[in-house]
């Protein structure tokens, strides 16, 4: 017994004073290299924070682009998914409403067209991103609501679009609350 309790013992101190010391320390000098050290990119216009890059907002207004929808009601302090699986009637249920309430929004769209990301939360309820694909279904509505050419709003998108991360790690994607920035700077 003494033969197993003890080393026991050994790697469950060790793993204390690595993982709540060292291991923290290290990650905390890391970040201290990142652009504004580590506390995230926040988004300011006129020196008033207006958001966060990293985190999404919920807009509902027809003459901006909707972000997903979150399982956390967009409040970072609880970030989380819903935890109910594609078969649940709940979630089945949830997204059959924000499936319904997207097609009130956007008239000229057919419910077959709709990116699943537009109806599905993310895992983490705060994801900020929508594929082009997602933005580009959004520009009748948006064009109507602000009186615009939709060729102008597609144009922002255009620009708005990221690339994958190194040119191969993940996907396309458009930052929600940048776009809608954008839509606010046109002249």
């Amino acid at each position: 017994m003494k033969q197993h309790i003890l080393p026991a013992i050994r790697l469950t101190l060790f793993c204390l004073i690595f993982f709540s010391g060292i291991y923290t320390l290290l990650i905390f000098g890391i970040a201290q290299f990142a652009p504004n050290h580590g506390e995230g990119e926040s988004i300011q216009i006129k020196g008033k924070t207006v958001g966060y890059k990293l985190e999404a907002q919920n807009f509902t207004n027809d003459i901006y682009f909707m972000s997903r929808p979150s399982a956390a009601g967009y409040n970072a302090a609880g970030s989380s998914g819903s935890n109910k699986g594609p078969t649940n009637p709940d979630y089945l249920k949830d997204v059959q409403t924000r499936i319904d309430s997207f097609l009130v929004h956007n008239k000229t769209v057919r419910k077959e067209q709709i990116p699943s990301e537009l109806v599905t939360a993310s895992g983490s309820g705060l994801d900020p991103d929508i594929s082009p694909a997602g933005a580009y279904i959004q520009v009748s509505r948006i064009a109507i609501a602000r009186g615009l050419p939709a060729e102008k709003i597609k144009s922002i998108v255009d620009q708005s679009i990221e690339p994958p991360l190194f040119g191969i790690f993940g996907t396309e994607r458009v930052n929600v609350l940048k776009l809608n920035l954008a839509l606010d700077n046109i002249k």
